[in-house]
């Protein structure tokens, strides 16, 4: 509703410059407020994604899951994966549309963003998952006598997966689990948190959470900045003074 209201504002003021309108009433509507400050982010350590992972091997969405952590990718944009944007040989898929839920009501939609269109990198792990999925469903799709799915997330009966039921079974195995509560979108948190814990660029973590901006990126994971600045001060003066760099107590 803000960026409505900003949007209008900024229009109905063009409008005024060039005497379209005589007045601005955008500029005199008032925003709601939010119903609540946003929910603080979470996200889990390499140890305990791994852990949770582990426990989770012979569940439905298990593969779903996997994918979810291993790349980052949105809810939507992994329940609308399709085969044909999986490249298993290249080590990569293409992300290029979400399946979304509209009142309790499905449709495919378009990525958010431009920027959420985007070509993703594989690493081994991630391909042994998919292949293993890729055969699970194809065998069960011929012990159903049905079509095999276009589709790499499906439900047993190949209808398509419900955005909330998905979130659902996605919590109710973290309660089960012996790790901190998390919600599912935070699997996307965390693989942005390790990467940038690791030292990756934040333009490559960028680029793989298909945000519009780097500088979008660092504001949402700012709480990892601290110890990257430290590592960076402390990487500097290794390089140009090595042993130097470091003073006697």
């Amino acid at each position: 509703m803000r960026n409505i209201q900003q949007m209008l504002r900024k229009a109905l003021e063009d409008a005024m410059q060039h005497n379209y309108v005589p007045l601005n009433v955008a500029a005199r509507a008032s925003v709601p407020r939010s119903g609540g400050s946003r929910r603080e982010m979470g996200y889990w350590t390499a140890d305990e994604l791994r852990r949770f992972l582990d426990q989770q091997i012979d569940q439905p969405f298990f593969a779903a899951w996997y994918l979810a952590a291993s790349t980052g990718m949105r809810r939507g944009e992994v329940l609308g994966l399709l085969w044909r944007d999986v490249d298993l040989d290249r080590h990569r898929l293409a992300v290029r549309r979400s399946f979304i839920a509209v009142g309790y009501k499905l449709q495919e939609s378009d990525t958010k963003t431009t920027r959420s269109e985007r070509v993703l990198d594989l690493d081994d792990r991630t391909i042994a998952v998919l292949r293993e999925h890729q055969k699970h469903q194809a065998a069960t799709a011929t012990t159903l006598g049905i079509a095999t799915p276009n589709a790499v997330f499906r439900r047993t009966d190949g209808t398509p997966i419900h955005p909330d039921s998905f979130t659902q079974a996605f919590g109710r195995r973290v309660r089960r689990a012996e790790v901190p509560r998390i919600r599912l979108h935070d699997l996307r948190h965390t693989h942005a948190t390790l990467l940038l814990q690791a030292g990756v660029s934040p333009k490559i973590v960028s680029e793989r959470l298909g945000h519009a901006t780097v500088a979008f990126t660092m504001q949402v994971y700012a709480h990892v900045i601290p110890g990257m600045q430290a590592d960076a001060a402390a990487a500097f003066g290794e390089l140009v003074f090595g042993q130097e760099a470091r003073p006697e107590r």
